[in-house]
């Protein structure tokens, strides 16, 4: 109930300000691209139940391709790439913490298919609802530029990151209480900042600190890809909705 209290509290907040930035936002899209200002995208929530994620739209309109957005993607626009690095585009979630389908700290949520494909694991992240941040998407900040950096980035995503990010995030269930939640949201707004406003923990994967190639050893070293065969696509079924 205490955590209820302080999601509402802080995306009501953070909402009340952020409006400046969203109205800047949404003149930018429409300036920049055909299309809507907003786009929402089915994600597994709680308990396997399907939520609709709200986002600012940073990609064309009628433009197919993959469910999921690995590295650098033509669909996306210019005033798309400034919205997701600087990840202003996920300021409308915090919609979805106030109507109670996300937290402020908890798992990423991910498309039906990802979940489906990882559903042990998910058995017990998804016991809690999935939130904004969390370790994992510490961890993981610069998870563009890595997947950049190698040869088959949905193969790496799949096979190093996604275990990874499973591991952290239900070790940190294990442990989490306010005031780690409070923790991990301090370090996700020091993360935001340019990089020479980093934490020292994140210090070390900015590239203007130790350089791309440095960055792809320490990080392929620590979780080399595994010799598997590709993997195909998953149909996200029913509740899915193209990636933003």
């Amino acid at each position: 109930m205490l955590k209820r209290t302080v999601d509402i509290a802080l995306a009501c907040l953070l909402l009340i300000i952020s409006l400046p930035i969203l109205a800047v936002a949404a003149v930018a899209i429409k300036i920049d691209s055909e299309g809507t200002v907003f786009f929402c995208q089915a994600r597994m929530g709680r308990r396997f139940r399907c939520f609709a994620l709200f986002k600012l739209r940073t990609m064309r309109i009628f433009v197919d391709g993959s469910a999921y957005t690995l590295g650098e993607d033509p669909r996306i626009t210019r005033v798309g790439q400034w919205l997701r690095r600087t990840k202003v585009d996920e300021l409308p979630q915090l919609w979805n913490v106030l109507r109670g389908e996300m937290s402020m700290v908890g798992p990423r949520p991910v498309i039906p298919a990802l979940a489906i494909e990882f559903r042990q694991e998910y058995n017990r992240l998804l016991e809690v609802r999935p939130g904004l941040t969390d370790p994992a998407t510490l961890k993981y900040c610069r998870e563009v530029e890595l997947l950049a950096l190698v040869s088959d980035p949905l193969l790496y995503f799949k096979t190093v990151i996604t275990p990874d990010k499973l591991r952290i995030s239900a070790a940190y269930l294990d442990r989490a209480n306010l005031l780690s939640d409070l923790g991990v949201m301090a370090s996700t707004a020091a993360a935001l900042l340019p990089r020479n406003g980093l934490p020292r923990f994140a210090r070390k994967w900015s590239f203007g600190q130790v350089g791309e190639q440095q960055l792809a050893a320490e990080l392929l070293s620590v979780a080399p890809v595994k010799n598997v065969e590709p993997q195909t696509m998953d149909d996200q079924g029913d509740c899915a909705i193209p990636a933003a």
